[in-house]
């Protein structure tokens, strides 16, 4: 495949892997125009990827369980209270603190049926609340931004409702409460150095390689989180929109993945695990409904941490069993078992992703006949 992106100042790549025994088959990777090496980009929500593994890693080490409580391992949510809006015709929103009918569970955490929620879109008075630029002051750790999080109302009930929101942070203490070590020593420890993905990381600490960070357009921008530069080092690492990385070392995970749990002749999950986090588990039968912001879209459950196609788009025969999941600066990945491929695109270019993502999807899909009925 190929790609037209400007040369000047280079800020978008993407590569496509399709296994033939494990081989890549075709790929374009983003390079600097100086002919440097890779670009690292700040993938934001698209690199929460690592957390549920992890998570998911605990649970089979039997460090976790997943209808464990959260307030097991973060004593805070033991009084977690949910926010009912009782907004009136005058414009005010008070609201009424209920208690939880049950606690919320690593489960929760990992399909974001939680009742935590983001504060960069709705308008609900509990969102609001989210919003508060004092939530990200200073500089905290995962410890504290956790704390901080469990004084904050649910928007809903446990289990009620998927609310994209930062439950992943959450399970990032979690995991360093049941691993005993901080999330990134943990993270590098068990999962990027094994899979030689040595870019990866919360930020960009050796300033060599400042050269080769994707740059957003001044115009074309936006942060979540409160995290602003990716060279900036500090003490909180969000496990949902902290991390750096490259395409190649983003497309090794992805590749462990497809490949079943295994990557070079070493197995990293059971292939067990892997159908269960790429699964829909908040399908019809679990009551689960959907929030208006319900971003996997109506073709898509979700599974533990990934975007479930569930349905093809209507018109087409894209195939079920794709999972994926994009970052709030544009870049995005998927993963299609059925047909053996996986793609990673890296931008900053927030209002483009989603545009670019639909166009390339489409273009691939008919390439390999799955594209518009013709019938």
């Amino acid at each position: 495949m190929s790609s037209n992106v400007r040369t000047d100042t280079i800020r978008v790549g993407f590569q496509v892997f399709g296994s033939e025994g494990g081989e890549e088959f075709g790929a374009v990777r983003a390079v600097h125009p100086g002919g440097r090496a890779e670009l690292v980009v700040y993938v934001e929500n698209s690199g929460d990827f690592s957390v549920p593994y992890r998570a998911i890693k605990a649970v089979h080490d039997g460090k976790l369980a997943l209808d464990d409580p959260v307030s097991k391992y973060i004593r805070a949510f033991a009084d977690a209270k949910v926010g009912v809006d009782l907004s009136d015709e005058a414009g005010q929103y008070p609201l009424k603190l209920e208690p939880l009918k049950r606690p919320i569970t690593i489960r929760d955490l990992l399909r974001h049926t939680s009742g935590i929620t983001y504060g960069f879109f709705g308008e609900a008075a509990v969102t609001k609340l989210y919003a508060n630029p004092q939530l990200y002051a200073g500089d905290f750790d995962n410890a504290e931004f956790a704390d901080r999080i469990a004084t904050l109302p649910l928007a809903d009930q446990p289990a009620t409702r998927w609310n994209y929101s930062h439950s992943t942070d959450v399970l990032g203490r979690v995991v360093e409460v049941a691993s005993g070590q901080p999330l990134f020593q943990f993270e590098k420890q068990r999962l990027f150095d094994p899979l030689g993905m040595s870019e990866t990381a919360y930020y960009v600490a050796d300033e060599a390689k400042w050269p080769r960070i994707a740059r957003s357009f001044p115009a074309d921008r936006f942060r979540v989180a409160g995290i602003k530069d990716p060279t900036l080092s500090r003490r909180w690492e969000s496990g949902g929109a902290g991390l750096v990385s490259t395409i190649g070392d983003y497309a090794r995970f992805l590749q462990m993945l497809l490949n079943g749990g295994k990557l070079d002749g070493k197995r990293y999950l059971k292939s067990e695990t892997v159908a269960l986090m790429t699964s829909d588990q908040i399908g019809p039968e679990t009551g689960i409904i959907h929030d208006p912001f319900y971003f996997p879209g109506p073709t898509s459950g979700f599974g533990l941490g990934f975007a479930v196609r569930t349905s093809p788009p209507p018109n087409t025969t894209w195939p079920l069993g794709e999972y994926r999941w994009d970052g709030a600066g544009g870049s995005f990945y998927f993963v299609d078992p059925q047909d053996d491929l996986l793609v990673v695109f890296m931008v900053q270019a927030p209002t483009q992703g989603g545009r670019i993502q639909l166009a390339l999807k489409t273009i691939m899909f008919e390439a390999l006949g799955k594209g518009l009925r013709k019938d």
